[in-house]
């Protein structure tokens, strides 16, 4: 299983990494995030064992059961809607946490790291799409959740997130990731800071995020399906 998996990882590496050439992006730009939510421990282990160090996760107590079962130098990221009594857990084994979608929370978020001396990496997530069954920050209000996550003192605000709907046709993702990466160009110039993170992209749809600029994809089903 571990050839399975690991051959599975390193092949979606290869197919992003050759649609980044393709758009004429280095390659080295863009990030591939395993999305571990549906695995156990063993599993994850696994590709540690062969040197990664990244995964996603979007449940706290799950969080926390696989981080306690696997070594202290994974980054965890968290990718899930996260509860207000959810965040101090998040915050005391999360990287990056994805899925900050409103100002009270990015409040919350950076008031707890900073009694629990941490630094999580920050990304806003926007419902581009506006589909009602999708987390996130509508377009319209987005400039105060940014406002909010800029004037952060512990946790480091990095960028964006989102996420496609489900089945999309390819001119629709493209003008979806497009305008998250003109919302991070905005970003970037009102706050003047860096930003230099665009989330999106998963296992149906990376290739049009990679094409349209975004700086980490979210992949699960084409590493971990079946296992």
């Amino acid at each position: 299983m571990s050839e399975d998996v690991f051959f599975r990882y390193q092949r979606v590496r290869a197919e992003i990494d050759a649609a980044a050439r393709a758009a004429g992006r280095d390659p080295a730009g863009v990030f591939l995030l395993p999305v571990s939510k549906t695995v156990t421990a063993a599993v994850i282990r696994e590709l540690y064992d062969r040197g990664v160090r990244d995964f996603g996760e979007n449940r706290a107590p799950v969080l926390e059961e696989k981080a306690a079962a696997l070594p202290g130098d994974i980054r965890w990221h968290f990718i899930g809607q996260l509860q207000a009594n959810k965040v101090r857990k998040v915050v005391k084994l999360a990287h990056t946490i994805h899925s900050c979608d409103s100002a009270a929370l990015i409040g919350r978020i950076d008031r707890i790291s900073g009694e629990e001396g941490r630094r999580p990496r920050l990304l806003v997530e926007v419902n581009i799409s506006g589909e009602a069954s999708k987390s996130g920050v509508p377009v319209s209000c987005c400039r105060e959740v940014i406002a909010a996550a800029a004037a952060c003192s512990h946790a480091q605000f990095c960028g964006l997130m989102t996420m496609a709907p489900l089945g999309a046709a390819p001119e629709e993702l493209r003008r979806i990731f497009s305008a998250l990466r003109e919302l991070g160009e905005a970003a970037r110039r009102e706050t003047g800071l860096a930003l230099p993170e665009l989330s999106m992209g998963m296992s149906g749809d990376w290739k049009e995020a990679v094409a349209c600029g975004s700086t980490l994809v979210r992949i699960g089903t084409a590493i971990f399906a079946g296992v």
